[in-house]
């Protein structure tokens, strides 16, 4: 299948303590971290193309730009949905928002980029090679 805009993907998780900035370290209390949101935000753009890809197709997250609206205390649940809105060759563009049980509580713009992962991991094998020859701090 063609990836095309207007392909979507949602998801809906529970606030556990493990989400939530005091653990995370991101914050010193009990609410969904900004860190927690933004992975939510990749995994749910990823789960809405990576399965059209063929064999030996991934993507990797290349940007975002986030915003955290408001906060989420723990045992809510948060809905995400990202929306592919724009397709340049290899790069993927989308819209992603979340919002828990009461108001919307993020937005971002995340770009994925398509990758060959027999040449990703290709490359990353010379980049360890290389860099253990490098000097050591």
């Amino acid at each position: 299948m063609e990836l095309h805009p207007g392909i979507a993907a949602e998801k809906t998780i529970l606030v556990e303590p493990r989400f939530s900035a005091a653990h995370l370290g991101s914050g010193n209390v009990e609410v969904y971290a900004t860190p927690s949101m933004v992975l939510h935000m990749e995994e749910t753009a990823l789960e809405a193309v990576d399965q059209l890809l063929g064999p030996g197709k991934a993507t990797v997250g290349a940007y975002i730009g986030v915003k955290h609206l408001a906060p989420t205390p723990l045992g809510m649940k948060v809905r995400i949905r990202a929306e592919l809105v724009k397709v340049e060759g290899r790069t993927l563009s989308f819209i992603v928002q979340a919002w828990d049980e009461v108001e919307k509580i993020g937005e971002a713009e995340h770009t994925r980029v398509v990758i060959d992962l027999e040449r990703f991991r290709a490359r990353l094998n010379t980049k360890k090679e290389l860099g253990g020859q490098g000097e050591q701090s």
